[in-house]
């Protein structure tokens, strides 16, 4: 009994010490909020609710909308715009004007109209959103935070004795120390497939390294999805806002209520926007992670990556069809300011629209290579063309992969694969 007591005692110990010192970082104060269902209305919804942590940093909740936008704690309020990853918005660089070929343009900012300059005032928002966490106030949110011990001791700590004495430097210091937590590795790994082909420590498989070379040529794709790279990495976008001609989501607009006369008017509806010429833009978002991060487009309207690759290459084709409603594509919600250059019309073959969406799928961080990606045709080219990894005894000739990679803007010579060619046995 006395032995018993003493385990009891020497665990309750372990736990509070434990506890005290789980907030030792402000990285780890921010973890603690961005997962405290506490800080919604009734009690049932945290930021990672919506950004579920092992599920690439979206929304996973079983609902009639099926993760197409965003919704409230109790599902009964339901928004119009998809739910964008938290993975690697921490490299979005902060809302700013500029111009491109001499014609006024934005690029940054955080949602998918650039209305929050930056990470930190981007977590102020979900708080105080009707269709969200729904709390009242920001006095309300402060109110639940310094209810708790743990929270008091690390705010005074990291932000002074006297941080909960004004409700707007203390509202501020939530969304500071959750932004903290979204600039840690747990949202950027780079730890890809196609991030360690890069390094030379795995080899892409043969439809990947099609889709890779049409990824940046036929496809056009680096015109927006960029290979500039951020501390040695590419992060697959400009940040720049484009009109895609993305049709409105009836199936969604049934859902949420809004009026057949609304227009979701992307950037145009930023506050701090009034060109008309930004009408019906969103921006670019990274493609790191797409493949486990559907549905897709601004209003959640696609269900399958294939199905974005196919609207991308015949949009403006007569007669073309949506294979996911087997109709022609519908008109797009803005006309005005769409983007006719770079996708409509791109003259891919179905097999080049699968090796594009097989390069994609490397662009998923590790932890998430299990999941379930959104394709309609699988892997049927590696049944139908033999083995899909290139053999050891094929050129680069044959293979058509062209040396060194130009294409990709960087230099693989360093990879050390012979006669300037990539050695493609062994790893997969």
């Amino acid at each position: 009994m006395k032995l018993l007591l003493q385990i009891a005692l020497t665990g309750t110990l372990l736990l509070s010490s434990a506890t005290a010192h789980s907030l030792t970082t402000k990285e780890r104060l921010g973890k603690a909020l961005f997962q405290d269902k506490t800080l919604s209305k009734n009690r049932k919804m945290s930021c990672a609710t919506c950004h579920h942590i092992k599920s690439a940093f979206i929304d996973i909740r079983r609902s009639p909308i099926g993760h197409m936008a965003a919704q409230s704690a109790n599902k009964r309020a339901i928004g119009d715009r998809n739910v964008p990853t938290a993975s690697y918005a921490a490299y979005i660089p902060e809302f700013q004007s500029t111009t491109i070929n001499g014609k006024p343009a934005y690029l940054g900012g955080q949602f998918l109209d650039g209305r929050a300059n930056d990470l930190t005032e981007q977590a102020k928002g979900p708080f105080l959103n009707p269709i969200e966490m729904q709390m009242p106030n920001k006095k309300s949110v402060v109110k639940r935070v310094r209810a708790k011990r743990k929270y008091r001791r690390a705010f005074r700590k990291f932000y002074g004795q006297d941080i909960f004495s004004n409700v707007e430097e203390s509202y501020d210091a939530i969304a500071d120390a959750i932004a903290s937590f979204e600039k840690t590795k747990s949202f950027s790994p780079f730890n890809s497939r196609y991030d360690r082909f890069l390094k030379g420590n795995l080899n892409l498989k043969r439809d990947e390294l099609r889709g890779m070379e049409l990824f940046s040529t036929k496809g056009k794709c680096t015109t927006c999805h960029t290979l500039t790279e951020k501390e040695g990495h590419p992060l697959f976008t400009n940040f720049t806002y484009h009109n895609l001609g993305v049709p409105v989501n009836t199936k969604l607009r049934a859902l949420n209520g809004k009026s057949k006369e609304f227009i979701d008017h992307g950037l145009l509806d930023n506050p701090e926007v009034d060109d008309i010429t930004q009408d019906g833009k969103f921006r670019t978002s990274t493609l790191r992670n797409i493949a486990v991060t559907a549905p897709y487009m601004h209003n959640g309207i696609f269900k399958e990556l294939k199905t974005v690759v196919h609207f991308y290459n015949t949009r403006d084709v007569e007669g073309a069809i949506n294979p996911e409603t087997g109709e022609p594509w519908r008109k797009p919600e803005v006309t005005a300011n769409m983007n006719k250059k770079l996708l409509g019309n791109l003259g891919l073959t179905d097999r080049e629209e699968d090796d594009i969406v097989a390069f994609l799928k490397t662009l998923s961080d590790r932890r998430y290579s299990h999941h379930k990606t959104t394709t309609s045709h699988g892997n049927h080219h590696a049944n139908n063309h033999g083995h899909n990894n290139i053999q050891c005894n094929n050129s680069c000739g044959k293979v058509g992969i062209s040396s060194p990679f130009g294409f990709l803007g960087i230099n693989l010579n360093f990879l050390s694969f012979p006669n300037n060619c990539l050695n493609l046995c062994g790893k997969d």
